[in-house]
């Protein structure tokens, strides 16, 4: 099990943070060698299934998620996303939360993660969540950006 944890702060609007986040084909564009597709219809909520295809060619694999808890940010309410991956070689789960600033203005949100490859040895999960910390740290900071 990796479980790991990224806060960020971005002067965006609590719904503005919200809809890039939950942009799931934006998340292509931050995440080296992934793509991402929707595989259900519009608009997205309970039950969105998206599938993020990580690598090259033939030494690629598929991560589908769906989405199990939707609840976009309302008033002064946080926002929050469960997605639940049920791949055959990276399994877990993630969370993200987007909420006001201190003092009302921007927004703050918190992406928390477990994540598991399957077959890997227990011995390198230890290296499991530095790597997700990175990798989705510097895709938060890409997509709050553009």
């Amino acid at each position: 099990m990796a479980l790991f944890r990224i806060e960020r702060r971005t002067e965006l609007s609590c719904g503005e943070a919200w809809r890039r986040l939950t942009d799931w084909p934006r998340h292509s564009g931050s995440v080296p060698l992934t793509r991402i597709s929707v595989a259900t219809p519009p608009p997205t909520g309970v039950g969105t299934v998206f599938v993020a295809r990580t690598g090259i060619g033939r030494l690629a694999f598929e991560d589908p998620m769906e989405v199990v808890v939707w609840e976009p940010p309302q008033a002064q309410r946080p926002g929050r996303c469960r997605l639940e991956k049920r791949g055959r070689v990276v399994i877990g789960w993630a969370e993200i939360e987007v909420r006001p600033g201190p003092s009302g203005t921007g927004a703050r949100l918190v992406w928390r993660e477990d994540l598991r490859v399957r077959g890997l040895p227990r011995a390198l999960h230890a290296l499991i969540a530095p790597a997700g910390r990175l990798v989705f740290g510097r895709a938060l900071t890409v997509i709050l950006k553009n």
